[in-house]
């Protein structure tokens, strides 16, 4: 049987970079290579795509410092490539000195976009993959998009009559309100956000006006629209989901965080910073309703391939919708694959379903009409 080429899509320009890098090289080592070869190919901060040299020359050092989170990076010195529109998953180099006097390329069958935050999960690189005519992993343009505009999502969920906490929404040219004006209508203390961003990046817990309005720039820093929510009690249960038109859920799990919330540092960077239960320890009625929500969720919001959904559960034990994410982490101590392992399905095994998913929904996608004339 001919090996299937994944491409395996990683970094990118936004602040998860560090975390897509880590996350990439765990599917690379995890790949069954009697079915696939994988092809990295890693965006760096400026934008730019790269990619090992077809002969292999540096793939070794392609990741640099791969075993410290903190400083994992991306090699800038490698090989630039394109993925053009309609070129059915044939990447080019476009480094002079690799092109020499012949067109270099290499065929990608199936893309994995393992992108975390803006111009990755947020629908603008499944656009390019959809131009390109080549599969890929996870949800489409719209999903991505409505997954990671928190402002978006929240509203679907709420039209959808599904729980979610009480927000407000700000664009960057609104009046910012005070800090009593917010807590008289969601209570204290409050989350700030920025609407689009991923990974607690930007977040911060406001207990004060001077602490609300350092929270309020900070996010506007990272996105022209932010979301100010409520503080809402409870655990923090997380539901991984796979599939596309017929869903599953995994058990939920819950993070046990030693500070104040689940941050950046407690996800990535502090060994001691959360724990992760899997599975929670939830009456099974309960759990079985966080499993429910999970799956709606993901319906909702045009969830496809993959996503994981996260929960707040109230002390009278009702599940709060916090947020859908259509890209999760995807190491190997990332929740949303743990929650499968502990499901029954395997690091490698989950790889390989997403990649089934991914090619079923194109060949679907293949057979519909684009226009009244038959090409």
């Amino acid at each position: 049987m001919q090996k299937l080429n994944v491409g395996i899509l990683f970094g990118g320009k936004s602040a998860e970079h560090e975390v897509s890098l880590q996350s990439a090289l765990n599917v690379f080592d995890a790949i069954d290579r009697n079915k696939y070869a994988p092809i990295l190919i890693g965006i760096d901060k400026t934008g730019t795509w790269r990619s090992p040299s077809q002969d292999g020359a540096g793939r070794g050092d392609f990741i640099l410092h791969r075993d410290d989170p903190a400083r994992i990076a991306l090699n800038t010195k490698s090989a630039g490539v394109a993925l053009l529109p309609e070129s059915r998953g044939e990447l080019l180099y476009t480094d002079a000195a690799l092109l020499k006097e012949e067109r270099q390329t290499a065929r990608i069958d199936v893309v994995f976009p393992i992108l975390h935050g803006p111009s990755g999960e947020d629908g603008t690189v499944q656009g390019l993959l959809k131009l390109a005519g080549v599969p890929f992993v996870g949800t489409g343009v719209l999903g991505s998009a409505v997954g990671m505009d928190k402002d978006v999502m929240k509203r679907l969920l709420r039209d959808a009559g599904l729980p979610i906490g009480a927000f407000i929404s700000l664009q960057s040219y609104d009046p910012i309100p005070d800090y009593k004006s917010v807590a008289n209508r969601l209570g204290e203390p409050v989350f700030v956000k920025p609407a689009n961003m991923g990974s607690s990046v930007g977040i911060n817990k406001a207990h004060n006006e001077a602490e609300y309005h350092r929270a309020v720039r900070e996010a506007f820093a990272y996105d022209s629209k932010i979301i100010i929510e409520e503080c809402i009690a409870g655990r923090e249960i997380e539901c991984s989901v796979l599939g596309n038109e017929t869903v599953i859920a995994s058990v939920p799990g819950e993070v046990l965080s030693s500070g104040e919330f689940y941050s950046y540092n407690a996800k990535y960077l502090d060994a001691d910073g959360a724990r992760l239960e899997i599975p929670a320890n939830l009456p099974p009625r309960t759990a079985a309703l966080v499993q429910e929500l999970a799956i709606k969720t993901f319906k909702t919001l045009s969830g496809e391939g993959l996503s994981r959904i996260d929960f707040f559960l109230r002390p009278d034990g009702a599940p709060i919708i916090n947020e859908i994410n259509t890209m999760p982490g995807f190491t190997k101590i990332s929740m949303y694959p743990k929650l499968w392992e502990a499901s029954g399905v395997s690091y490698a095994d989950l790889i390989d379903r997403l990649i089934e998913l991914a090619i079923r929904r194109f060949e679907k996608e293949q057979r519909l009409k684009t226009s009244d004339v038959d090409a």
